[in-house]
């Protein structure tokens, strides 16, 4: 299997191009081919020798990910399952907003932090995402919209996908810096956004990276106890530790953080919750937003159901009360498999049915 040559930073490809007798300014002329002109195959670059477009092709691939399933939802949203080299499933989505098109990637093969209502950890984890793969999907869904020749691009980046991000740490960083790169996608930091469920000293590695790219933190709970019997991350990262880490970035970024909370019915839903969370988020209120998630059941976790519309807007009322910022998330995608994981996890069923006829 050869690797992908998105996973390469400009200035690692010029590298590259460097330790195997090339000029270094080939690495701009091939980024303006990927990322600018978006071509698919190498020989494509016709302003490169044959020697070198040669030397490229023995060396890297431009197409790793083989799309298998494409669902479209009634208000816009699409869900992509690729399958890689190595025959691994993955997960991406295209979201539609007013202020344009959002797409949520997948960081790892599987995830091992074991949220106890997530589809994502339906499959335990077999393997990080290198950097290319996970910008290669960024690639493949600005292909959708050049191969129906729609001026679209791919405006804004979710970390939400299968897998945690902060788990697969330095393809995550990597993945930043090449989509981020005013030569290639040229998509601004701060739209983009990381999502974690709480490992610790990773965000304590965040912060001091200086970057503008957004921070998401899934919460879930307001309290050890609550949150320990949702999310076993909360054993290894429990809230004092995941609040002093928040206060740490807080202090070095000066930046909003965002604290997702998916609402499970009768489990971390009730009005006492939300004057918890409150209490919890109180001194750091002014740089805190709450984003507020129905459920999206799944049925390997029938334990959860989404909570009722009284109950959100009870929650929500609440909050607002005690003056946190927040808001209620606009479900997509609800009937293709909304769920991040659901896709991958019934695609998985449904081939070893078919082997096992």
């Amino acid at each position: 299997m050869k690797n992908s040559i998105y996973g390469l930073t400009i200035d690692q490809l010029k590298e590259w191009f460097l330790e195997n007798g090339q000029k270094k300014y080939r690495a701009e002329q091939v980024w303006d081919w990927l990322y600018i002109k978006r071509v698919t195959e190498f020989a494509e670059m016709n302003n490169l020798s044959k020697d070198c477009v040669q030397l490229l092709e023995d060396n890297f691939a431009i197409r790793t990910l083989k799309e298998t399933v494409k669902q479209e939802s009634a208000d816009g949203t699409i869900k992509f399952l690729f399958q890689m080299q190595d025959g691994n499933l993955i997960e991406t989505v295209l979201m539609r907003f007013k202020y344009g098109n959002s797409v949520c990637v997948t960081t790892q093969v599987g995830c091992n932090i074991g949220c106890s209502f997530c589809a994502s950890g339906l499959l335990k984890k077999s393997r990080d995402l290198n950097a290319g793969e996970i910008v290669e999907q960024i690639m493949q869904v600005q292909a959708h919209f050049d191969t129906q020749q729609k001026e679209e691009r791919v405006s804004h980046i979710v970390v939400m996908g299968i897998g945690e991000p902060f788990d697969n740490y330095t393809n995550l960083m990597g993945f930043l810096n090449i989509v981020n790169s005013q030569k290639g996608l040229a998509i601004g930091a701060r739209h983009i956004t990381v999502s974690t469920s709480g490992i610790v000293p990773k965000i304590y590695d965040y912060a001091d990276e200086g970057l503008q790219v957004n921070l998401a933190i899934s919460i879930h709970a307001p309290t050890n106890e609550l949150r320990t019997r949702i999310m076993k991350i909360n054993k290894a990262y429990p809230i004092e530790k995941l609040m002093a880490a928040i206060d740490y970035y807080l202090e070095k970024s000066n930046r909003r953080i965002t604290f997702e909370y998916i609402l499970l019915r009768d489990v971390n839903d009730h009005v006492e919750e939300a004057h918890q969370l409150a209490k919890l988020l109180e001194d750091k209120r002014h740089l805190s937003y709450v984003n507020l998630i129905p459920y999206n059941s799944v049925d390997e976790h029938d334990q959860y159901q989404q909570s009722t519309p009284e109950a959100i807007s009870a929650f929500y009322d609440a909050l607002k009360k005690k003056g946190i910022n927040c808001g209620v998330r606009h479900e997509q995608g609800a009937d293709i498999d909304a769920a991040c994981g659901q896709l991958r996890s019934k695609q998985i069923k449904k081939e070893k049915k078919e082997v096992t006829v």
